[in-house]
């Protein structure tokens, strides 16, 4: 009771305990101890030993902490579970900062991760469970370009989190979708940072908003899991600022995180973690972060140099990195004064947190309304590829074959650190079933009953991960089942359409390959497809493909064989429901693609470097793309995608009209863009609006598209029209320039299109800079410490 009194009442009263001679707990001090005086009478001595209390007391803490506790506060605990070190009160938390007693400085509690709080849904010596929702992967969620459902589901993560006793969530995740087989896209949004740093910075608000921290990771241009505790990083200043550091900059402007994760790869010759200029003079300095900083888990190599650089906690921890930080202040290679800032900086997120509060945590989140929140976020952010001649929704009346391993085994989410221990995942036969929707049964129970037997060989036998139970588990891939022609012949006979489930997962430690099973699909696949098409068209009937996909594959080969195709990505939980909700038309699907699809692999701009030099065994990778990332590659140099960056249809259609500026387009601080968009279909459905902007070549070459602003239409009911607006700020126009270390808006007309993709601009108006405008200068930082040719438009 006594710390959550006011600072001037805690000062009278400590002023009066002082003065009586007693000690009152919870003042921030401990006032009374005896020691014997010179002629050997024992007598009272007051020895102030300030406790953290508050903010307030942060410093005077900090000037009572011994060297050894100082050492200690910047060094995580370890990782539970491994190397001897004990399970957390938390169980399946990864992680956290020791307790000191006498300071009042109680210990924190850090759990993963980005698709929602993975812990372990069992404790020793209890039969309750502790079951967290598992959420949408982060690429579902950018797809819904909706940051209103983001802050939804980072509110609903956030509760989870407080009500479990954990402190900080280790997500979002913003790292960029530069190559699509990265393993770990799956948890990140997008392949440009505007998207990526608009849906970071609500899923934080939305986290934050309970009390509880996040963290943004990982910081920064951790595009790949190969190599990734070595991989050397070389990349512009100019890619930097503009792609790979924006999304960051964004989220830490309009969201504060309680925390940044430093990442493992080195950023053009320096570990992330102990690279200054990343951590202090872009993070604190250029962006005025004011939160802390922690290592990725295990990563860098020397912990001195991480407290220099501005990371301020090691995770998870060893005492050696104690030790060493310890023998570094005394031997005057670590200025004590820069490891009391890093204390500061944990001590004022210890002050904000639930542990610290003596929050009563339930152990009880409202688990089933944050299941409907999955659900709508799942289904709003699935993207319909393809629709001809009206195959999806699907008709009540119909009944449904059902083909494709997928249908029993619905991938809910990505493997390793961003799996979530949820209590059930809902298959795609369990949605339609719900929903309604007569199955061929015979086909259902074919494909379990092979899959079944599959999994009762050591082969296919599902496993905890490695990593140990927590991170939920291994499950080895099953071949497609092979089907006969004469086989689907019979189901077609006795069912009105098709829908044809293809399943892809990935996850941490790995990337994806550019193989059949992966990023291709299998022969057998190919069959499926082809043989069940040609059975069903030949019938006049229509075949559906559902993508259950962390991020892109191959379809340019195979997408004109079938009449529509859903991406359903990796929903959550209640993947089933989710995709269910699409197919029937209880949710008109308004998601647009977050990345681009490519017609081949060799289309995309970094395939030729990825992941590194020497092929064999990568030591470094060199981002000779440099801007030129997604739809700014596939527009500037005109190479075609399979589906562009923005691209999502509708069961309704929309008209775009009257794209206009204001101030007769002549640009000074601001500007606004307005269009009007109405729903002409007969159905009710949202709309992405999508504003691009051409800047013109000057002294700095340009993309011939960025995304610039986006918008999400309400609901509108056909004929209903809705007056979206923009307003366009310097920077929103401006790019950077690396020799002069500035963001700039170079004169000349701008052209502003408005879209409903990258390459489906629908109305266009300019803007007029008469002027060049220099928005901001920043420090001049990370340069390459490699030469290497950038591609540009003039080579």
């Amino acid at each position: 009771m006594l710390k959550k009194m006011k600072k001037a009442k805690r000062k009278r009263l400590l002023a009066m305990a002082l003065a009586a001679g007693v000690t009152i707990s919870g003042l921030g001090y401990s006032t009374t101890s005896f020691a014997n005086d010179s002629t050997g009478n024992t007598v009272q001595v007051h020895n102030e030993v300030p406790k953290l209390i508050d903010a307030a007391s942060i410093n005077a803490v900090i000037g009572a902490m011994t060297l050894d506790e100082k050492a200690k506060i910047v060094v995580g605990v370890g990782m539970p579970g491994l190397f001897g070190i004990p399970k957390l009160s938390v169980a399946g938390a990864v992680g956290g900062t020791p307790a000191i007693e006498r300071l009042g400085i109680p210990a924190m509690f850090f759990a993963d991760g980005p698709a929602g709080l993975r812990i372990s849904p069992t404790r020793e010596g209890e039969t309750k469970t502790y079951y967290a929702t598992a959420f949408p992967i982060a690429t579902n969620l950018a797809s819904t370009w909706d940051t209103k459902i983001i802050e939804a589901v980072g509110k609903a993560q956030g509760k989870e989190v407080k009500e479990y006793g954990v402190d900080i969530l280790l997500a979002p995740a913003l790292n960029l979708h530069r190559n699509p087989l990265n393993g770990r896209n799956f948890e990140y949004f997008s392949e440009d940072p505007l998207i990526t740093g608009k849906m970071t910075a609500a899923l934080v608000n939305g986290i934050q908003s309970n009390e509880v921290g996040a963290t943004v990771k990982h910081f920064a241009a951790n595009n790949q899991e190969t190599n990734r505790f070595t991989i050397d990083t070389i990349v512009s200043e100019r890619a930097l600022r503009e792609l790979y550091l924006k999304g960051f900059e964004i989220a830490v402007k309009e969201s504060n995180p309680w925390a940044v994760m430093s990442s493992y790869n080195l950023l053009n010759g320096s570990p992330a973690s102990q690279n200054t200029e990343l951590l202090t003079t872009v993070l604190r300095d250029d962006w005025g972060y004011e939160g802390f900083v922690m290592t990725d888990w295990f990563a860098g190599t020397n912990p001195v140099d991480q407290m220099r650089a501005g990371n301020d906690l090691i995770m998870p921890g060893f005492p050696s990195s104690s030790t060493a930080i310890i023998n570094a202040v005394k031997d005057g290679s670590l200025d004590e004064s820069l490891l009391d800032r890093n204390v500061k900086n944990i001590l004022e997120f210890v002050v904000k947190s639930p542990n610290f509060k003596d929050y009563a945590n339930s152990d009880s989140p409202d688990l089933a309304a944050h299941a409907k929140v999955a659900r709508q976020a799942g289904a709003e952010g699935m993207v319909l590829l393809k629709n001809e001649d009206k195959a999806l929704p699907l008709k009540k009346e119909n009944k449904v074959a059902l083909f494709g391993n997928g249908q029993i085994e619905t991938v809910k989410g990505g493997t390793g650190s961003g799996d979530v221990n949820a209590a059930y995942t809902v298959s795609i036969v369990d949605g339609l079933t719900e929903a309604g929707y007569q199955l061929q049964e015979d086909l259902v129970n074919d494909y379990k009953d092979y899959i079944d037997t599959l999994r009762q060989q050591d082969e296919y036998k599902i496993k905890p991960s490695p990593w140990g139970e927590d991170f939920g588990k291994e499950i080895p891939i099953i071949p497609e089942k092979p089907l006969e022609v004469n086989e689907i012949t019979q189901v077609q006979e006795d069912t009105d359409t098709a829908v044809i489930v293809i399943d892809r997962n990935s996850g941490e430690s790995a990337d994806r390959q550019h193989v059949e099973g992966d990023y291709l699909l299998t022969d057998t696949e190919k069959e499926m497809i082809e043989n069940i098409s040609t059975v069903y068209h030949e019938a006049g009937k229509k075949v559906t493909v559902v993508l259950n996909i962390g991020g892109p594959i191959e379809v340019e080969s195979w997408k004109d064989k079938v009449d529509s195709i859903l991406v359903g990505w990796q929903p959550g939980q209640e993947a089933g429901y989710a995709i269910a909700d699409v197919l029937t038309g209880n949710v008109n699907p308004s998601g647009k693609l977050a990345t681009t699809f490519p017609k081949q692999y060799s289309d995309v701009p970094s395939a030729s470097n990825f992941p590194g030099t020497p092929a064999e065994n990568p030591t470094q990778v060199v981002y000779e793309e440099d801007i030129y990332v997604g739809y700014r590659y596939h527009s500037t140099f005109d190479v075609a995608p399979s589906y562009e960056f923005g691209y999502g249809l509708s069961y309704t259609t929309f008209e775009y009209s009257n794209v206009r500026v204001n101030k007769g387009g002549k640009f000074k601080d601001t500007i606004t863009v307005f269009a009007n968009i109405k729903n002409t279909g007969d159905v009710a459905g949202k709309e992405v609006v999508q504003l691009y902007v051409s800047a013109p070549d000057g002294e700095l070459e340009k993309p011939e598209i960025e995304l610039r602003a986006f918008d999400k239409t309400k609901e509108l009911k056909p004929n209903q029209s809705q007056l979206v607006t923009f307003e366009l700020d310097a920077m929103d126009l401006a790019s950077f320039d690396s020799e002069k270390d500035q963001w700039i808006v170079e004169k000349g007309v701008y052209e502003v299109r408005i879209g409903a993709s990258s390459e489906n601009i629908k109305g266009t108006t300019t803007i007029k800079v008469d002027k060049e405008i220099v928005v901001e200068e920043v420090n001049n930082a990370l340069e390459p410490n490699v030469a290497f040719d950038e591609l540009s438009k003039l080579n």
